[in-house]
C-alpha cells in the first residue's frame, strides 16, 4: 500500500480511498494508491508554504545546490530499485527503465549545479541611479506529471524548480507513481526540509484539478494533452497563476534522398519505438523525399518486421502499452487506417510469452497516409508510423508544418545550406539535423510551439520560467 508523502512523511489520504496499480505486462493489479482529494492537496500546500517561509527560503543557493547534489547520488545508489519500480509502474523493458534512472540522476547533477549561478543584470540608466535585477521563485510550484516518463519528467521540472528557490506539490498520473514517492522519500533522507517535496496521488479530475485550482500554489508545470492543458489554462488564468505547458507533438522526421540512411533508418525506428511510442516526441510522420520513397520504406520495413514486443522483464524491443484504454486507442487509429484503404507495409511481432492480458502492440509501419487524415494530424502515443512523399524542399516545409503540433522535427540531408534552411523554417520547438533527440540532452532546453504549448524546461533555460523578475532601481544622487 502506497501513501502519500506530504512534510517528509507517509500520509493516508482524507478520503480513505485506494486505487489498484496494474502491471502494464500482465494487466493484473500488485499494489494500491491513494485516491485523493482537494483536501490532501490543502495538507500539502499547506506543508509547503510552511517549509517556504520558515526554511527553504533561508537556504542559500550554494546550500539547495548540496541538496540536490546529494540527492543525485543517493538516487545513482539506487538506480536499480527506482528502474525496477518504474518497470513494472509503466512497462518500460529493463534498458529503457535503467536510462530513465540515470537521467533523473543526471537532472539532479545539472540543477545542482546552476543553483548559484542564475544572475541577474545591471542596467545603464540615468544619472544618479544604479538599477540592477534579480531574479526571485515564484514560491509554490505544482507540477502535473505525466505516466509515460515519470522520472524523466519530475527531473526535469522538479529539480528547476527546486534550483531555483520553490519548493514544490506534485500530482503523478495515477498510473505511474512508485518511483516518484520513492525519489520523495531519499529526498527526506538526504536532508530536504519537510514540504520540499510533497506528492499527493489520484486521479487527474479530482487530484489534478484541486492542485490547478488551489490559491496558494504560484506556478504550475503540467506535461499532457491539449485537452487538458487548455482546461489548466482556463483555471490558472482566473487567479493570474503562470504555467508551462508541454502539450505533445506530432512531430515529423525529413529524410531527403541524399542522406546517409545507413545512419537514419536505426534513429528513425528508435524514435517511434522507444517506450512502445508512448513519447510526446516521438517521430511518428516519415516524410521521405520522392526518390528514396521506396528504397527507404523497403529497408524500413524489413526492420520493422524484426521488431519483437513482449513483457517488460523481456527488455525486447518495446513493451506494452500503459494501460487497456490506450490500446484500444491505438487500434482504434489503426482500424481507420484500414478503413480507408491506407497500406500496412510491415507489422512487428508480439512475442508467444507475451500475457494474454498484458497491453500489447505490434510496432506498424503505414504508407501513403494522406496528409490530412487522423493519422498524419493527431498524436497516437503508440508504436505508429506513417509514412508520406514530398516533391522539393518546399513541399517538405509544407507537410511539416501541416499539423496543431509544434515540438520536434528530424532533417536527414547532407546538404548544409538545407540542414539551416529548414532548421529556420520548420515551427518546432527543436530541430535535429541528422540525428533524432541528440541522446536525450537534459541541457538542451525542451518545450513546444502551437498546440504542443509553450515555456521551456531542461536546460538552463528551465530556471527563468520556474522564476520571477524584480527590477530595483536606487536613487542615490
Amino acid at each position: 500500500m502506497q501513501l502519500n508523502f506530504i512534510a517528509n512523511q507517509p500520509v493516508p489520504s482524507r478520503t480513505g480511498q485506494t486505487l489498484a496499480v496494474l502491471d502494464p505486462s500482465d494487466g493484473q493489479p500488485f499494489d494500491a494508491l491513494q485516491r485523493s482529494d482537494a483536501r490532501d492537496i490543502d495538507d500539502a500546500v499547506r506543508a509547503a508554504r510552511e517549509c517556504l517561509d520558515t526554511g527553504w527560503s533561508r537556504l542559500s543557493a550554494a546550500e539547495r545546490s548540496r541538496l540536490l547534489m546529494r540527492l543525485s547520488a543517493r538516487v545513482a545508489e539506487h538506480a536499480d530499485e527506482l528502474a525496477a519500480l518504474e518497470q513494472r509502474d509503466c512497462g518500460k523493458p529493463t534498458r529503457q527503465a535503467r536510462a530513465d534512472a540515470a537521467a533523473l540522476v543526471r537532472y539532479f547533477e545539472f540543477y545542482a549545479g546552476s543553483c548559484d549561478k542564475l544572475h541577474g543584470e545591471t542596467i545603464p540608466y540615468q544619472d544618479g541611479y544604479s538599477v540592477f535585477t534579480w531574479r526571485e521563485p515564484h514560491g509554490i510550484t505544482g507540477h502535473i506529471i505525466p505516466w509515460n516518463y515519470p522520472m524523466q519528467i519530475f527531473g526535469r521540472s522538479v529539480g528547476g524548480a527546486l534550483a531555483a528557490g520553490n519548493v514544490c506539490v506534485v500530482k503523478p498520473a495515477e498510473d505511474a507513481c512508485l518511483s516518484l514517492l520513492r525519489v520523495a522519500q531519499l529526498a527526506a533522507e538526504v536532508g530536504f526540509p519537510a514540504g520540499a517535496i510533497n506528492i499527493v496521488t489520484g486521479y487527474g479530475h479530482e487530484v489534478g484539478d484541486a492542485l490547478a485550482r488551489h490559491p496558494g500554489i504560484d506556478h504550475i508545470s503540467f506535461t499532457g494533452s491539449p485537452h487538458v492543458g487548455t482546461l489548466i489554462q482556463q483555471v490558472a488564468a482566473e487567479r493570474h497563476c503562470p504555467v508551462t505547458l508541454e502539450l505533445g507533438g506530432k512531430s515529423p522526421q525529413i529524410v531527403f534522398a541524399d542522406a546517409d540512411l545507413d545512419a537514419a533508418i536505426p534513429v528513425i525506428i528508435n524514435a517511434i519505438v522507444q517506450n512502445a511510442g508512448q513519447t510526446c516526441s516521438a517521430g511518428s510522420r516519415l516524410l521521405i523525399e520522392e526518390a528514396a520513397y521506396e528504397p527507404l520504406l523497403q529497408r524500413l520495413g524489413q526492420a520493422f518486421a524484426a521488431l519483437r514486443v513482449g513483457p517488460a522483464t523481456m527488455d525486447l524491443d518495446a513493451g506494452p502499452l500503459i494501460r487497456a484504454s490506450q490500446l484500444q486507442r491505438v487500434a482504434g487509429f489503426l482500424d481507420e487506417a484500414q478503413a480507408a484503404g491506407i497500406t500496412t507495409v510491415a507489422q512487428g511481432t508480439v512475442v508467444a510469452e507475451a500475457p494474454a492480458t498484458g497491453f500489447y502492440q505490434a510496432p506498424v509501419l503505414l504508407r501513403d497516409v494522406p496528409v490530412n487524415h487522423r493519422l498524419a494530424q493527431e498524436e497516437v502515443f503508440g508504436p505508429v508510423l506513417a509514412a508520406m512523399r514530398f516533391r522539393d524542399e518546399d513541399h517538405a516545409v509544407e507537410l511539416a508544418n501541416a499539423t496543431k503540433f509544434g515540438l520536434v522535427a528530424g532533417v536527414w540531408t547532407r546538404d548544409g545550406g538545407r540542414q539551416f534552411r529548414m532548421a529556420r523554417r520548420v515551427k518546432s520547438g527543436q530541430v535535429f539535423v541528422n540525428n533524432y533527440g541528440a541522446g536525450g540532452g537534459v541541457e538542451l532546453p525542451f518545450g513546444g510551439v502551437k498546440s504542443s504549448g509553450y515555456g521551456r524546461e531542461k536546460g538552463f533555460e528551465a530556471l527563468y520560467g520556474f522564476t520571477t523578475l524584480k527590477t530595483v532601481a536606487v536613487r542615490h544622487g
